[in-house]
């Protein structure tokens, strides 16, 4: 059985009652235990999420040897932090970058990713499923 950490930055938190128009009303909470339930035989998930970088790089960091793969949507952190970016290349645990909408049809500075060029994939825009898609693409 394969060990994924779902990891989500700022804001997440909030999902299911922000921006409901954008991210829909299912919180992480009803997601995360859909997850599980899908992917019973083949996956133990475990979630942390938090609204301060340095704890997501110390996740980052600590999934050595302890996950198969990370599913991460760093929220805003991901146009921004390169200290998000230095940690992923310097883990060997792959990560799947992934991201509720689109962050190409949005704000224009959404548009360049400081994870994507260290992430072993992309995945955005298909709502919470991106975050299946993402488990999907580490057991490939």
């Amino acid at each position: 059985m394969k060990k994924i950490l779902i990891l989500n930055g700022p804001n997440l938190n909030l999902q299911g009652t922000r921006n409901v128009e954008i991210y829909g009303t299912t919180t992480f909470e009803q997601y995360t235990a859909m997850l599980a339930e899908r992917f019973a035989t083949r996956v133990e998930f475990d979630y942390f999420q938090s609204n301060v970088e340095g704890e997501l790089i110390n996740a980052i960091h600590a999934s050595v040897g302890k996950y198969d793969g990370i599913v991460f949507n760093a929220g805003g952190y991901t146009h921004t932090s390169v200290a998000l970016r230095d940690a992923i290349a310097a883990v060997s645990t792959p990560v799947v970058e992934v991201h509720i909408s689109s962050i190409l049809s949005r704000e224009e500075f959404r548009h360049k990713s400081m994870i994507a060029p260290v992430a072993k994939g992309s995945i955005m825009g298909f709502g919470l499923d991106s975050y299946r898609l993402g488990v999907e693409a580490l057991l490939e």
